[in-house]
């Protein structure tokens, strides 16, 4: 049987993804959601969702010893990191005075700041983005099959991702600033904002992901 790992590192409520990734699995999946190092190993597919801040993140990993199976999966199989599943795999994150991060990837998380404002009126933009943004699409990859361009997909956050190599940007957003908004190498994929919470287009990404054989 085909069994899809979703990461629950106790920070959370990662039932929606869980159900969300029921209704798009093919026959004959099984999702688990699981906090156990070995059930993630076996795995054929892994999910790393996250919410909370990366300090708070990566010590409850360490703890659980989630942190070296992760680098492990994100080394062979496929891969979707979702919002703080794809900051702490970059190498640091600014968020709670410095955070060293799993390094997975190459980069750094940086605060949007408390003076961000809109391109065209000057206004003051509200910390943290929160709410539908466009994300716009910079390769063409399987994870992006059936959606369309700049399709609209839900955001919270108040960090976003400086990737460390232009190569692993596979969709930018505009909130004052242009920011990474999905990454992608090899059998990594890894977005900002969450698919299951952002209707058709999330759906279709996550199903995409679901039928992936993690080459891009």
């Amino acid at each position: 049987m085909n069994t899809v790992a979703v990461v629950d590192y106790g920070m959370g409520n990662l039932r929606s993804v869980v159900k969300a990734l029921e209704h798009e699995a093919p026959s004959g999946t099984r999702v688990l959601l699981t906090e156990d190092a070995a059930t993630i190993g076996e795995a054929e597919r892994v999910v790393f969702p996250g919410q909370g801040a990366a300090r708070d993140c990566m010590a409850a990993l360490t703890a659980r010893g989630l942190d070296r199976v992760l680098k492990g999966v994100a080394l062979d199989r496929p891969f979707l990191g979702i919002c703080m599943g794809m900051q702490v795999l970059v190498d640091y994150s600014e968020e709670n005075g410095g955070t060293d991060c799993l390094g997975v990837l190459g980069g750094r998380v940086r605060f949007f700041g408390e003076d961000l404002r809109g391109p065209d009126d000057g206004l003051r933009l509200k910390i943290p983005h929160m709410g539908w943004n466009q994300v716009h699409q910079e390769t063409d990859h399987p994870l992006w099959r059936g959606i369309a361009q700049d399709s609209r997909f839900y955001f919270v956050h108040s960090y976003y991702l400086e990737a460390g190599d232009p190569a692993l940007v596979a969709a930018s957003t505009d909130y004052g600033i242009r920011f990474t908004s999905a990454i992608a190498r090899e059998n990594i994929f890894a977005i900002q904002c969450h698919p299951e919470k952002s209707a058709a287009p999330g759906l279709t990404l996550l199903r995409n992901f679901m039928r992936w054989d993690g080459k891009e």
